[in-house]
Parts: structure tokens; sequence; C-alpha cells
């Protein structure tokens, strides 16, 4: 009895050791960070405050989820701000249409982007960070030279509710948001997709010689990322009402990548945490909304955010 006991408790502590140490702190950091705005910053319990922290959250969220797939495989995608960028202009293109057409135009005009990533990556052999930094310059310009730099706004309530409106006052990008996140999460935990990606971002030459097609799975995460990164682009601009070639989707790499390594998923790739992002998004929507809440320059909330990806990184490699 004593041994089975002993077994039991050593398979519990195996399985709190296999859980990263940041996903461990992350939901402290979260209440902390909650119970000081509760007592420093100004209304932060209003209908407004919340709803446009809600929001932000969305957005980051759904692009540091395909993110966290593209840094499982072991790659990266700088390439997402500029890619919300084209699903905004793509969708003043499609406002004639109805809305299934703009917003599945949209997400398919944004996959080619991704499908051209994944494509150069994987086939030719170009460094992820060198392709998708050069597609996040090429993007930006596209989508600035579509509308010769100009902000675009448009009138479309079909079109407008996707990031305003709302069911049983649940904000319909949250709920965007919990369905994505659950879907993608059960794909990566129950499917052989999920077991690809992995395996590719524990050892890449071992999967390739296990009869892993890599190419093929990777060209796939970065079309992922690319519809993601799409469908938040979609959320913001019809939030706004307006295409901003230029401001739309700004250093939100700095936002997703940091989600991704405070919720646990290495740099260095392996085992996506799905859910772990999420709450790493929270943590960064947060920080953005405190800083702003309090007058406080959004410019230095992007060093703690820097600080807070070093940091993270500094705990994955003591933790290995």
């Amino acid at each position: 009895m004593a041994n089975t006991n002993m077994v039991v408790n050593e398979s519990k502590t195996n399985k709190l050791r296999e859980i990263p140490v940041t996903q461990l702190v992350l939901p402290i950091v979260i209440v902390l960070l909650v119970i000081f705005n509760i007592f420093v910053t100004n209304n932060f319990f209003a209908i407004q405050t919340l709803w446009n922290l809600l929001l932000l959250i969305s957005t980051t969220a759904l692009v540091a989820i395909g993110m966290t797939l593209v840094i499982a495989t072991g790659g990266i995608d700088l390439s997402v701000g500029a890619i919300m960028a084209i699903a905004a202009v793509t969708s003043t293109f499609l406002l004639e249409t109805n809305i299934f057409i703009l917003v599945l135009g949209t997400l398919f005009v944004c996959m080619l982007f991704g499908l051209f990533n994944g494509a150069i990556i994987s086939y030719i052999g170009v460094q992820p960070i060198i392709m998708t930094l050069a597609m996040m310059i090429a993007g930006r310009g596209i989508a600035q030279v579509l509308t010769d730099g100009y902000l675009v706004s448009f009138s479309n309530p079909s079109y407008e509710f996707i990031g305003r409106g709302s069911i049983a006052s649940i904000p319909f990008p949250v709920i965007i948001l919990f369905f994505v996140a659950l879907t993608i999460y059960l794909v990566v935990k129950y499917t052989t997709f999920g077991r690809y990606v992995e395996a590719i971002g524990d050892n890449e030459t071992a999967a390739n010689l296990s009869g892993i097609n890599v190419k093929r799975i990777k060209l796939m995460v970065y079309c992922i990322a690319a519809v993601l990164a799409a469908l938040a682009g979609l959320i913001e601009t019809s939030r706004l009402a307006a295409a901003d070639a230029t401001r739309i989707g700004e250093l939100i790499e700095l936002d997703a990548i940091a989600a991704v390594v405070v919720g646990g998923t290495l740099m260095t790739g392996g085992r996506p945490y799905i859910w772990g992002t999420v709450f790493g998004a929270i943590l960064m929507g947060l920080i953005t909304v405190t800083f702003i809440m309090n007058n406080i320059p959004y410019t230095y909330s992007l060093v703690i955010k820097a600080v807070i990806i070093i940091g993270a990184i500094y705990f994955q490699r003591k933790n290995r």
C-alpha cells in the first residue's frame, strides 16, 4: 500500500514538473496586476474599459495562437502585423459583397501570404526570421500602396458586428477567440497534426527520418498563423469601421511572441501550450491597459514586454 502511494505521489510530482514554470507563475501575476488596478487605476471596472480590454486580448490572443504553432515547430513569424493590415485593406474591397464573401475572401487572400511564407521557408530553406521579416516589410507596403496611405472608413453594420457586436452580453470577438482556442487546442492534443508539430519542434531531423512530412506541416502552420492574423485584422477593422494600413497590427508581433513564451511554449520548439498562450495574451492586454489608463507612455510598456520575453526565455533555459 505504501509503495502504491509512493508511485501515485511520484506520478503527480512528475506531472507538476512537466508544467512550465511560467505557467505556474502567470495566473499569480495576472491576479496581482488586477488587484493593483483595482486600487490604483480609476474606472478600471468601467464597462467601456473592460470591453476595450477584452477586445485587445481577443485580437492579441488570436495572433498569438497562430504564433504558438509556428514557434512550436522551431520557427517565428514576424509578418502577422502586416497580414492584419492586408486583411483590413482587402476587406474594404469586398464591402459591396455579403458578409460571408467578405470574411472568407479576406481570409483566403491572407492565407496565400501565409502559404508563400511557408513555401519559401519549408521548400527553399530560407530562415523563418528572414523570410517573415521580408514579408512584414513587403506586406505593410502593399497595404499602404493599395490605400495610398489614407485611412479608409466605411459603414457596414454586418461587418461592424464582428468587432462591436455581442451575444448574451459577451463581446463577439471573445466568442470567436474561445471557439478558435478550443478548436486549436483539441487539434493539437488529439490529432496526428498536433503530435507532428511537437515532434518537429523537438527534433526536426528525427521527425523527418520517422516519415513525417515536415515541409507540409510547416507550410500548414504558417497558413494557420496567417488566417488567424487575418481574423484579428477583421475584428480590429470592423471595430474601428476603418482600415488603417499604417497602424493596424503595428508591433503586435511583440505581444504575440511575449504571450507565447510566457504561456510556456519553448522558443526552441516543442509542445505548444494553447491555453497558456491565451493567458499570456491576457497578461499583455492588462499591461497595455494599465499603462494607458494611468497616463504612462505606451512606449514604456514595450520595454516591460521585452523584459518579460527575456525573463521567460531565461526561465525556459534554466528549467530544461
